[in-house]
């Protein structure tokens, strides 16, 4: 029976823009569903928290910090989260896509993979892993069901629902372990600290159950599975595929090695002993055939209540993390076993073997890890606790100061190295404090020539706006009267301020039409004005040559120094006048005004015929009267 059509999401909008059209899968916090973002019109994935924990608000802290966690990651082999947000009761992220199956699903389908098929999935998933614990970040979650194998033989690392900062509190609680019991390392059930090796341990696992078509370690319960992890050391995968290859059996015992510091530091350093054991192995020992390349056993790759990320109890007999009934690395073989037939000397070369071992293997972590530690996150931090925190985790502190337009001021912008950088222990970290956003203040621009005024401005961080020129009898022509914000006002860098300016001591412009155009132009400049002649002359009724016109016009102000310009007279436009004797005087005056003229009626009745005209058979000035007589 098809559960989506249960599923009261299914064809709904979330934030009104993500259409959920198709259940894909359901975890312990979550369910996916295949979307549509009508907005960019491209598929995506949509993991939706469940309603009943979207109410915790730890639950829901944990959700957006997977957004914020994987949103920085860039890598071909992590699913990229594209947004987050909620919808009344339903907290959701927007993912990548991934059409095709999970590893999960490989397994079902075909049981034990070939060595080549296996290490061709691994080898990407411990690339998209290492680059998260690069970032600083741990899955705490590695198991198949979150390996994606796209149709185009893509494998992507998905669901950082659990994804911790290795700056973070990353102990396991002391009631109950959030996470997949199979896949659990030891000192995350015992309450120890979860790092990068955790992850390594589940990708260890991981590898035995791809190699094998099972998991390790099973039982009736959780409890049953958790407490193998911690007491009994993952078998070689020749036990129960015969035939593989002796560097497969010890890739799978130094990653999923019970003690952390036994197994490579992160995924970056399991990925280079992938590549050197398969380097090592010859093509019939990659392309091995599982005898039977038979389907999983029930207890085996099949997806069971251990399989579920959620909270199981934790197992009686794992510590709370002091380290109470763990396994000891070298507790000797119970009696009457190998040990007891050994020499003494055959015991004292194993013990001296053992311990040379192990101070080889610390001085090797020492080496390549021991003297390192991530760069802690302080970003957003106040001062004083981002100090405090890098101090005791071994660093040195070099504060400065920027700006900021997000960050508060007194907390951090950024640091150098960057949050879960590779640093050396006592090495220095520069951190960058804000100052609260830059600002601009407004100069004092009164009385400042308009270029200077210009260049003042850029020298403070802000630009010219708009410019506004008003009269002034005490400041300069073309220099500034004042600003729009005032002087000393503060404005983000880049502002616009308007400037207004001083157009000088106003005059009023003589009136020079009629007058000729030497006249006109001295009794312009005598006042303290420039003249130009615009070269189109009109026609007008002034004589040929005077000034038929002038802007600004006479009487108006102006500013000393502005320009005059004078338009000249061609004299009157001549028409010919028409002759409208024998018309009717209605006629007669249309005839007239449309040729130009202007028309006065002399007659004795209202009605009548133009008899006379004073003007006929001649041209006349346009606009000019012509007089007509109506019997």
């Amino acid at each position: 029976m098809d559960t989506t059509l249960h599923d009261p999401l299914i064809g709904q909008l979330l934030d009104a823009r993500y259409r959920v059209d198709e259940r894909i899968a359901a975890g312990g916090m979550a369910t996916v569903y295949r979307g549509f973002d009508t907005r960019l019109d491209r598929v995506l994935a949509l993991k939706v928290m469940h309603p009943s924990l979207a109410a915790d608000a730890a639950f829901v802290e944990r959700f957006i910090r997977e957004a914020k966690a994987v949103a920085r990651l860039d890598h071909p082999n992590v699913v990229g989260v594209l947004d987050q947000g909620r919808d009344g009761a339903y907290v959701f992220l927007a993912m990548e896509y991934v059409a095709g199956c999970t590893l999960r699903d490989v397994l079902r389908g075909h049981g034990a993979l070939q060595p080549r098929a296996a290490l061709d999935i691994v080898e990407p998933m411990l690339a998209g892993l290492a680059a998260a614990h690069v970032a600083g970040l741990v899955h705490r979650d590695m198991k198949p069901e979150n390996v994606l194998i796209g149709d185009d033989g893509r494998v992507k690392v998905a669901d950082f629902g659990l994804v911790r900062g290795v700056d973070a509190h990353t102990s396991a609680t002391t009631e109950g372990l959030l996470g997949t019991a199979s896949y659990l390392a030891p000192e995350q059930i015992e309450g120890g600290a979860v790092t990068a090796r955790s992850d390594v341990y589940a990708c260890g696992v991981l590898l035995y159950e791809a190699l094998t078509g099972a998991k390790p370690h099973t039982g009736d319960s959780p409890a049953r599975v958790l407490y193998a992890h911690v007491h009994e050391d993952v078998p070689p995968p020749s036990e129960r595929v015969p035939g593989l290859a002796e560097g497969l059996d010890g890739l799978v015992a130094t990653a999923a090695a019970r003690d952390p510091l036994a197994r490579p530091a992160d995924a970056a350093a399991l990925l280079v002993l992938v590549r050197m054991a398969r380097a090592a192995l010859s093509d019939a020992q990659l392309d091995a055939v599982p005898p039977g390349h038979r389907e999983p056993e029930p207890d085996g790759a099949a997806a069971g209540p251990e399989d579920s990320t959620r909270i199981v109890p934790r197992p009686a007999g794992a510590g709370g993390g002091d380290g109470t009934d763990r396994t000891e690395l070298f507790d000797p073989p119970p009696p009457g076993g190998p040990w007891r037939r050994l020499s003494r000397r055959g015991r004292v070369s194993v013990i001296v073997a053992a311990v040379l071992l192990v101070l080889l293997g610390t001085g090797v972590w020492y080496v390549n890890s021991g003297q390192f530690l991530r760069t802690p996150g302080v970003y957003g931090v106040a001062q004083e606790e981002a100090v405090a925190t890098l101090e005791d985790a071994g660093l040195r502190v070099d504060l400065e100061r920027g700006f900021s337009e997000t960050v508060e001021e007194g907390h951090v912008i950024s640091t150098d190295p960057e949050r879960g950088e590779r640093v050396r222990r006592n090495s220095t970290v520069h951190v960058t404090v804000s100052q609260g956003p830059e600002v601009a203040v407004v100069p004092d621009l009164r009385g400042v020539p308009l270029d200077d005024a210009r260049r003042q401005l850029g020298e403070a961080g802000l630009t010219e706006g708009e410019v506004r020129r008003e009269f002034s009898d005490d400041v300069e022509r073309d220099a500034v009267l004042g600003t729009d914000p005032p002087a000393g006002r503060e404005r983000r860098p880049d502002s616009p301020v308007d400037l207004v300016v001083s157009r000088g001591r106003p005059v009023t412009v003589p009136r020079v039409i009629g007058m000729a155009e030497d006249e006109a132009r001295e009794t312009l400049e005598d006042a303290g004005f420039d003249v130009d002649v615009d070269p189109d002359a009109t026609w007008s009724d002034e004589d040929a040559g005077d000034v038929a016109g002038q802007s600004p016009p006479g009487d108006d102000e102006a500013a000393e120094g502005d320009t005059v310009t004078l338009v000249l007279s061609k004299g009157p436009e001549m028409v010919d006048v028409p002759d409208v004797r024998g018309m009717e005087v209605g006629e007669a005056r249309d005839t007239l005004e449309d040729a130009g003229f202007r028309v006065n009626v002399n007659q004795l009745f209202f009605t009548g015929t133009v008899f006379n005209q004073s003007v006929h058979g001649e041209a006349a000035p346009r606009g000019s009267t012509i007089t007509v007589w109506v019997r």
